[in-house]
């Protein structure tokens, strides 16, 4: 049975901005740190923890924007999604349980999506590029119970959907 961590795979969590002071704040690149998944014939089960959750960099115009966050900039973001946020004392993992119908340059992925404490079905596409099989999904937080993350009295917040970008090897 395959199975996939941060050693061989990567996951990475895009997060963008809005509101009235949103020229002030930055899309996000983070890296989840501690992952696995295990793939058994078509059978997928994944499990993520959400306290390993790394900023990568603010990203702008869709681009890496290096430079643009200093180390306390990161860590006071990453304090927030773990403690604010995802709440992780409380749903210390994000699970993942499905199947997968696969072609040769694809898959079709349906499963169930446990996050903050609540399950929620989830479909996803993967297509093949080059050596890894890749998928970005789009994940509306208040349908998990998770409440954007706002500052300043909601002048500066993070727009409730977030694209969550999954990559592994193909094996042979």
């Amino acid at each position: 049975m395959p199975t996939y961590d941060a050693s061989r795979a990567e996951c990475l969590v895009f997060t963008y901005k809005e509101g009235l002071l949103s020229k002030i704040a930055h899309d996000l690149e983070i890296r989840v740190e501690r992952f696995e998944v295990k793939v058994e014939g078509t059978t997928i089960e994944a499990t993520f923890d959400p306290t390993s959750l790394r900023v990568v960099t603010a990203r702008k115009d869709g681009q890496p924007n290096a430079g643009a966050l200093s180390a306390g900039d990161r860590a006071k973001i990453e304090g927030n999604i773990t403690g604010e946020v995802l709440e992780t004392k409380r749903h210390p993992e994000v699970r993942f349980t499905g199947r997968a119908e696969v072609s040769d340059q694809d898959a079709r992925v349906h499963g169930e999506l446990t996050l903050h404490g609540r399950t929620r079905p989830l479909d996803a596409t993967v297509r093949r590029e080059g050596a890894r099989w890749v998928t970005r999904v789009r994940l509306h937080q208040p349908d998990f119970g998770i409440k954007p993350y706002s500052a300043m009295l909601g002048t500066l917040k993070i727009q409730p959907d977030v694209e969550i970008e999954l990559r592994v090897p193909a094996e042979s």
